[in-house]
């Protein structure tokens, strides 16, 4: 498609998240700014018909068409979601039309995304099966359970594959935007968006979206919780599956389905990702070498601290330092900015 005629639609429905919808297309348009229109951005709100559409934040957005009268190819499909209350926290809403809409829809854009609880909603149009993913951090456990066919890794900020991209939570709908025009016109462009918005460019996207003992809800078992909490305070101790298991007074086979049952994940994964973290930390807020860091971690080896880096945060542990590395004394968001 030419770069100057790139169609980007946005879906939006009854409680959408407001900044999921403005959020990227405030990005598309300073694109088209800093590019003096050269980036060709075009940005069209559907809906699921005319007139004014109440967001999760009680603003009305108005839509420019509604899904039946989407046609012709796309440059880009975007897709925000919704959440309800749930008894265990925030619940993802899948709304069938929409995902109708979405699964009928697809085949006629170049590329696909979603932001935050949109990823729900491409897993039900069967978009990412076999594929891996990542949703905001508090819905991650629904998105694993009901579409077991889908790898959901819920730590990064965003994830692409192939022509699928699905993006975390909240401001890192930011991120992903601005990985978009990066893909489509260079990291000169995307960069002069990033200072117009006052953002750091650029958080990769595998960089945490939240912190590990925060990024599921807390468990229906005490005991589970506290586990938890021992591996993020001691990554480098003993976290084999037998250890934990022995501190659980369960068996192995027992311990492991109790815990992928109460948490989404295994306990290797969750022992990795807080042993991960810890070594972010490190070398985010230290000049430690790579082997103390991987000492420190409960990473053990430099190489397995590179394996680990790059696999998980498509970096390296060096490149990770210089880009997220803060000063004494300096501060930081609460995303990690």
């Amino acid at each position: 498609m030419p770069s100057n005629n790139r169609r980007v639609v946005i879906a939006v429905f009854p409680d959408v998240d407001l900044l999921d919808v403005t959020g990227p297309a405030e990005v598309f348009a300073l694109a088209d700014r800093e590019s003096g229109g050269r980036a060709g951005y075009r940005v069209e709100l559907a809906g699921p018909e005319h007139g004014l559409v109440r967001t999760s934040a009680g603003v009305r957005l108005a839509v420019d068409l509604t899904f039946d009268q989407v046609d012709g190819r796309l440059d880009t499909l975007l897709v925000p979601g919704a959440v309800r209350p749930g008894p265990d926290g925030p619940r993802a809403r899948i709304d069938p039309e929409v995902v109708a809409w979405v699964r009928r829809t697809a085949p006629t854009a170049r590329r696909v995304a979603s932001v935050c609880v949109g990823a729900h909603l491409l897993a039900a149009a069967g978009l990412l099966d076999g594929r891996r993913a990542t949703t905001h951090w508090s819905t991650a456990a629904q998105l694993a359970a009901d579409h077991p066919e889908v790898t959901v890794d819920p730590d990064p900020i965003f994830v692409r594959s192939g022509a699928i991209w699905t993006g975390a939570g909240i401001s890192a709908c930011m991120d992903l935007a601005l990985a978009l025009v990066a893909e489509d016109h260079g990291e000169e462009l995307a960069m002069a968006v990033a200072r117009q918005l006052v953002m750091y460019l650029k958080r990769q996207g595998g960089q945490s979206q939240f912190s590990v003992p925060l990024s599921s809800p807390p468990t229906s078992r005490r005991d589970i919780d506290e586990l938890r909490l021992h591996i993020t305070d001691h990554p480098d101790g003993d976290l084999s599956a037998r250890a934990l298991a022995a501190r659980m007074c369960l068996s192995e086979r027992h311990f492991a389905r109790v815990f992928r049952q109460e948490t989404g994940t295994t306990p290797a994964a969750y022992v990795e990702a807080a042993r991960l973290e810890a070594a972010r930390r490190l070398l985010e807020g230290t000049d430690q070498p790579l082997e103390q860091v991987a000492a420190a971690s409960g990473l053990g080896s430099v190489e397995t601290l590179h394996r680990t880096v790059r696999r998980r945060l498509g970096t390296t542990p060096a490149a990770y330092r210089r880009r997220f590395r803060v000063e004494p004394g300096a501060t930081r968001g609460v995303d990690g900015a």
